[in-house]
């Protein structure tokens, strides 16, 4: 079964913490990627070319800074670089193992995920969990 190739456009936005958090589950659940999930939602129930489909999407948002323009409104964007730490706390080792951080606790608990408690808290140097995802054998991979 052949799939027909479109072209594609890209698409950067930052969407409020409670929308994005409702498209990582929905995403999640129908198991399908964002991208596809939004083009899917855009597809079936964005009308540009008619007053109505625009008038019921307009509805749905606060006003825009573009609105009154005469010229295309132009964004910016800025990068700032991450650079992240090299002492882990168990829910930043859990984020970087992409593991839940009960389970990160648990692993060094017994002694199988290197690291130190310090003050009563679990931290993980980032490079010896490197070291140890790399360690380990193949067949427990």
């Amino acid at each position: 079964m052949s799939r027909k190739i479109q072209s594609q456009g890209a698409l950067f936005v930052r969407l409020p913490a409670a929308a994005a958090s409702k498209l990582d589950r929905a995403a999640e659940a129908l198991r399908m990627h964002k991208k596809d999930l939004v083009a899917g939602l855009v597809s079936r129930y964005l009308d540009p070319d008619s007053e109505r489909g625009l008038g019921a999407m307009g509805s749905l948002s606060t006003p825009s800074l573009m609105v009154g323009l005469s010229e295309p409104a132009r964004g910016s964007y800025s990068f700032n670089p991450y650079d992240p730490p090299e002492v882990l706390n168990a829910e930043q080792a859990g984020q970087f193992l992409q593991i839940k951080t009960e389970m990160v606790i648990e692993l060094a608990d017994v002694g199988q995920l290197p690291g130190r408690k310090v003050a009563g808290e679990w931290r993980f140097s980032r490079t010896a969990l490197v070291n140890w995802l790399s360690a380990m054998p193949s067949e427990t991979r």
